[in-house]
């Protein structure tokens, strides 16, 4: 009898699934929280006169998105530090000239949305190293070994939390008085709705979950007494299921100082396919990859749930980062462009996927990453054709799914498959708008997928390969099917 249902459940699973929507209108399987929207990380080509700096934040605008993070970060201190030197009796050496431009264009194409600010890197000299650490006097030249040492000269925290409470009241309060009693004004008066501490903590400094936690409170105080309605979100680890304690020591509010809030944490996940994988096995990295973030989410939850029920929770690096980035950096310099123009279709659908199964997790924030990269840069997480500063699928898929899915809208079920996951990832909402359904090729082959009797009049929206670096098509269903194009992505607005 077993070897008989062995055999059955073999025959079963090499059987292909019908691809056909039978989406259960009626079982609500969760009001949605989820909201789509990406990273903006500071580096050259979003200067003033880059050749894609104009491209870049016009498509930034054109988005409109809520909870955009902004994140100043290492391989450029000039950038992202505006107090490079220690301060003495004498001097300080704070300097906003090569930060204030890109930030000030980060706030205008956001001004009316919130946004979450990250200034990630801490001024090297904070930490005891055995000699000052150097830093480029080109402020585009890139430097990826300037977050030195594992403990700060003042393990109080305070100067760490005095530095920050200064750099967003430059930001916030127009300006402020240096370590020296010295005023330096700036006349900006922005509001700072989020800030995130630090980023990727465990890769930055090997920060510990005790450290991290220290410092985290450290600059909360600095920024609140400066920012008072300013909310937090902690943590940003690189490697989201990489050390649990993270979570556990975090998220217990007992290991915090008197009135911190934990109001968000976050995570991080990029697909990493193999140097010698092409699209054929891309198509079966990238998802397979995704579902073990998406069983690590699974437990971050539940750790959150324990302890913590009302901190929200920011997935804001999700993305891939091909092997051939890797080699750059490792070079110093740009390699010849070798990424297939369908790769960015195959990326686009990884966001679309991962947006479905987080927000049936009741994850808050999705954020794809990132605005721009280029070569020797990340060029693979780039959401923005480096070669002719338009927006390429991946910036596309986002817009699309940003403007037809919403925090309030209605999961609605799906039949259970029994056996294997789907080629087609399928997710149906109840929107104001009406009923709409979020199709996702997860293949590097076309499908086409049988509708039911309410979708064979729909309208559609796709972006797949053909739409290239232009907006989604949109369509009308003709027929009881409709075809997915390799790794396309579709929402259907049934009429």
């Amino acid at each position: 009898m077993l070897c008989l249902l062995s055999a059955g459940g073999m025959a079963n699973a090499q059987t292909p699934v019908p691809l056909q929507t039978e989406i259960q209108w009626d079982k609500t399987i969760r009001v949605s929280r989820s909201t789509p929207t990406l990273q903006v990380v500071t580096n050259p080509m979003l200067n003033p006169g880059a050749p894609i700096h104009d491209g870049s934040f016009a498509a930034l605008k054109a988005l409109g998105a809520d909870y955009v993070r902004y994140v100043p970060w290492l391989p450029y201190p000039k950038i992202a530090v505006a107090e490079l030197d220690a301060p003495t009796k004498d001097k300080t050496s704070w300097d906003f000239t090569y930060i204030d431009p890109v930030t000030k264009d980060f706030l205008a194409a956001t001004e009316g949305h919130s946004t979450i600010i990250n200034f990630s890197t801490i001024p090297a000299w904070m930490f005891k190293t055995d000699k000052p650490v150097a830093y480029p006097e080109d402020p585009n030249q890139v430097f990826w070994t300037y977050t030195q040492g594992t403990e700060l000269r003042d393990p109080s925290g305070k100067e760490l939390g005095a530095y920050y409470g200064r750099l967003v009241s430059w930001y916030t309060k127009g300006g402020f008085t240096d370590e020296n009693g010295k005023k330096h004004d700036s006349g900006y008066h922005y509001s700072f709705p989020y800030w995130e501490v630090l980023n990727e903590v465990e890769a930055e400094h090997h920060t510990t979950p005790e450290d991290y936690t220290r410092r985290y409170d450290a600059m909360v105080e600095g920024i609140h007494k400066v920012s008072p309605e300013t909310k937090f979100v902690g943590l940003a680890l690189a490697n989201a299921g990489g050390n649990p304690r993270f979570y556990e020591y975090f998220l217990d509010h007992k290991n915090h100082r008197k009135g911190i809030p934990l109001d968000y944490i976050s995570f991080h996940f990029y697909a990493s396919p193999a140097l010698d994988e092409s699209l054929d096995g891309w198509q079966h990295t990238f998802f397979n990859q995704a579902d073990g973030f998406l069983a690590t989410t699974r437990f971050i939850l539940a750790i959150r749930d324990r302890l913590s029920p009302e901190t929200k929770t920011d997935t804001d690096e999700l993305g891939v980062i091909l092997p051939t980035d890797g080699l750059e950096i490792a070079a110093s310099k740009a390699l010849p462009d070798r990424i297939p123009h369908r790769y960015w279709n195959a990326a686009a659908a990884l966001y679309g996927y991962l947006f479905i199964e987080l927000s049936k997790q009741g994850v808050d924030v999705i954020g794809e990453s990132q605005l721009v990269g280029y070569p020797s840069q990340f060029p693979s997480v780039s959401m923005i054709d480096y070669n002719n500063g338009k927006p390429n699928a991946r910036y596309w898929v986002l817009k699309m799914i940003k403007d037809n899915f919403h925090p309030g809208d209605t999961l609605v079920a799906n039949p259970e498959r029994l056996f294997g996951a789907s080629e087609v990832d399928m997710q149906g909402f109840v929107t104001p708008q009406g009923r709409k359904v979020l199709l996702v090729n997860k293949t590097n082959s076309e499908k086409t997928v049988k509708l039911s009797p309410e979708l064979q009049n729909a309208s559609t929206l796709t972006v797949d390969e053909e739409t290239g670096d232009d907006e989604p098509r949109a369509g009308k269903v003709e027929g009881a099917e409709v075809k997915l194009a390799p790794f396309a992505v579709t929402v259907l607005q049934a009429q």
